[in-house]
Formats: C-alpha cells, sequence, structure tokens
C-alpha cells in the first residue's frame, strides 16, 4: 500500500478504517445483556436449519460447512470488505493494467486508491447500521472471520441491529431474532442445497464486471450522463431514465442484459427466504404477524429524508422489490404446483425464472412444467 508503483486500485485498509470511524453506535446494553443476545442468536441459528429444512424439502448436497458468525458492525464492515475484494479482483487488476501503460499511472493510483477507499468506507459505515444478516457467498477465509470449506460461505447476524430494530419497532425480542434467522438460514440453505448456485452467480457477476469500461473517459462520460439524467438536465427530446439508479444509469447495454437476469435471480433468492420466514412463522413465532405488518412499514417509509435518498441513489430501493415481487413469484408457483413443483427451480440454471418471469410466475409454471412433461 506505501509504495506507490504497487498501490491497489482500492486501498481497502482505508476503506474498513474509514467505515469503523464513521460507523454508529449500536444501541446501549449492558455486557451480561450482550452475551445474552449472542448466545440467542445462535440458538436461533440453529434451531432455524431444521424449521427451514422441513418447510422447503430441502437439505444441504454436502456436509454443510458454513459458520454462524454473530458480529457488530466494524465485524460487517470487515466481512464485507474481505468480499468485495475478492470478488472484484479480476475487474481491478484489468484495470490497473490499463492504468499502468498511461503516464502517470502510478500516481494517479496512488492517490485514487485511497479516494476510493474513503468513499467504500463512507458506504459501507451507512450500510453497517441496516444490515440485519447477510448470507455471505464469496467469502473468504480470515483469522477473524472463517468461512466454510471448498468455497463455503459463511453466515452473519449484526446483533446490534437486531437489537436496534426491534426496540423500534416495540416487538418481542425472542420472536424477532428468531423470524430474522429463519430468512437468513433459508438463504444458507438455498446455497448449501444446490451446488451450482454460488458458481452461477459468481460467474454472471464476472461476465456483468469484464462488461465494465475501464477507459477514464468513457467511464467520466456515462457518469456525466448519469449526472445530468439524475438532475433532470437531459438535453430537450432525449428520453429520461426515470426510476433508475445510479448504478442503473452507467451501465453499457450488455450489463443491462446481465442485470436483468441477476435482478431475477435475487428477486426469487430474497422472496423465497420471505416466503419462508412467514411460512414457519406461525408454528414457532407467536407474534409473527405483528412483527411482518411493522417491518413492512418500516422498509416502506424509510428512516428519514436523507435515508430516503440514499436509498435511491444507490439502488436499495430496488432491493426493496425484490423482496416483494419475488416473495409473489414464490407464493404464487407453490400455490400452482405445491412445494416439491416450485423446487424444480433449482434443477439448473435455465430452469431459473426470467425477470420477466419473476412478474407472470404462470409463464415459469408453463415453460418448466410443460417441459419437464412433455
Amino acid at each position: 500500500m506505501t509504495s506507490i508503483g504497487g498501490a491497489e486500485m482500492v486501498d481497502w485498509n482505508l476503506a474498513v478504517a474509514t467505515a469503523t470511524r464513521l460507523v454508529r453506535p449500536g444501541p446501549e446494553v449492558s455486557r451480561d445483556e450482550a452475551r445474552a443476545i449472542v448466545a440467542e442468536l445462535r440458538r436461533h441459528a440453529k434451531a432455524s436449519e431444521e424449521h427451514v429444512r422441513a418447510f422447503t424439502r430441502m437439505g444441504p448436497d454436502a456436509a454443510d460447512d458454513t459458520p454462524v458468525l454473530v458480529v457488530d458492525r466494524p465485524g460487517w464492515v470487515r466481512a464485507n470488505v474481505a468480499g468485495f475484494r475478492e470478488l472484484l479482483k479480476p475487474l481491478l487488476d484489468k484495470m490497473q493494467e490499463r492504468r499502468g501503460g498511461s503516464p502517470g499511472g502510478a500516481v494517479l493510483g496512488a492517490v485514487g486508491g485511497k479516494v476510493t477507499g474513503v468513499e467504500l468506507g463512507m458506504l459501507l459505515s451507512f450500510l453497517s447500521s441496516r444490515v440485519l444478516g447477510q448470507y455471505e457467498t464469496f467469502a473468504p477465509a480470515t483469522r477473524e472471520l472463517p468461512a466454510g470449506d471448498n468455497g463455503g460461505g459463511r453466515l452473519l447476524l449484526v446483533a446490534p441491529n437486531i437489537v436496534h430494530v426491534e426496540r423500534e419497532l416495540d416487538v418481542q425480542p425472542h420472536d424477532f431474532r428468531l423470524w430474522v434467522c429463519l430468512h437468513e438460514e433459508t438463504h444458507r440453505t438455498q446455497f448449501t442445497a444446490v451446488p451450482w448456485l454460488r458458481d452461477h452467480l459468481e460467474g454472471e457477476i464476472q461476465s456483468f464486471l469484464g462488461e465494465t469500461e475501464v477507459d477514464p473517459m468513457t467511464v467520466l462520460e456515462r457518469v456525466r450522463e448519469a449526472a445530468q439524467s439524475l438532475a433532470g438536465g437531459r438535453p430537450e427530446g432525449e428520453q429520461g431514465d426515470d426510476g433508475h439508479s445510479f448504478v442503473e444509469l452507467v451501465q453499457t447495454p450488455s450489463q443491462r442484459e446481465i442485470l436483468g437476469r441477476l435482478t431475477a435471480v435475487m428477486s426469487l433468492l430474497e422472496g423465497h427466504a420471505d416466503f419462508v420466514m412467514d411460512g414457519v412463522g406461525p408454528a414457532v413465532v407467536p407474534s409473527v404477524a405483528e412483527i411482518r405488518e411493522k417491518f413492512q412499514q418500516r422498509r416502506a417509509k424509510g428512516a428519514s429524508r436523507l435515508d430516503l435518498a440514499l436509498r435511491k441513489l444507490l439502488g436499495l430501493d430496488a432491493k426493496l422489490r425484490q423482496y416483494r415481487d419475488g416473495e409473489r413469484f414464490v407464493r404464487a408457483v407453490v400455490e400452482q404446483v405445491g412445494m416439491d413443483g416450485f423446487n424444480r427451480v433449482w434443477t439448473s440454471p435455465n430452469t431459473l425464472p426470467t425477470k420477466a418471469e419473476i412478474a407472470k410466475p404462470a409463464d415459469w409454471v408453463a415453460r418448466v412444467h410443460r417441459k419437464a412433461e412433455s
């Protein structure tokens, strides 16, 4: 990091330091309370395995070696920086190679890497107080943060955020913590029971990143156009991109095609997790109806005007739509063909729903089940 000639495109250490410095403190709890919360979350995570696998009729294809980690906000930041670093390595290597041949490329890279590190740290500090749990699919093992063997991930439960939200919603803590664990355990089950899913997602993401323009002038031009669109400054007569996030606006046409497929998969995964947590809920979470109603209201309104603006800019509103649209897809398919019929979705990449089929579940049923039965 200290050598200009060897500077990385992103100063990852600075990203962690920045996020850790800016992260908000969690809710006040005593040391004994903290220990009890961590222990309860671990128990709920373990209990959720049986509940989720019985309801979904999905089991791990191989030994489930993915650890469950209860972390604080800085721990979530460190885990995500490690994941970003692993996932973005091919793209950053390509950009660094291109930069190395330009005049002053090493010096610009050293400065740019620190600027990007600060910006990433600021983004992660914002997100670190909002994530309740996360299954890290592309998680490299570190000394502080173990991961599963053979490319397995890890399940993160962010204890301060879970406590903050349960207090904000004024719901029963025991029920809320189990409800959250059911959602996150569903994600772990998806990836441990469907061995091709991780490689498929990684391939799509790498294809998306591979289409990224590495010419700085091209990127700057696209950013300028995106900024004009966001500000309502498009030349008269041009069609705007209303409703698109900044992330979407800087994409190439090929990337938009890939993003359509990724959006469909993520809608499926998130919607399936929501469907499962509510399906299992009545049997093991007595206050699930109250929790769901209050949580949906919280999702919809956001915390503040700034929060809403940032969600729009970063495309987080699209993630909220994924929960809603994906859950409707799963529910409709299960109603038509049952859980076993729905589980054909996990057969291969060809049986995953398209973005259009997420909106029209009957089309997926017709395509997958008609083809299988013909």
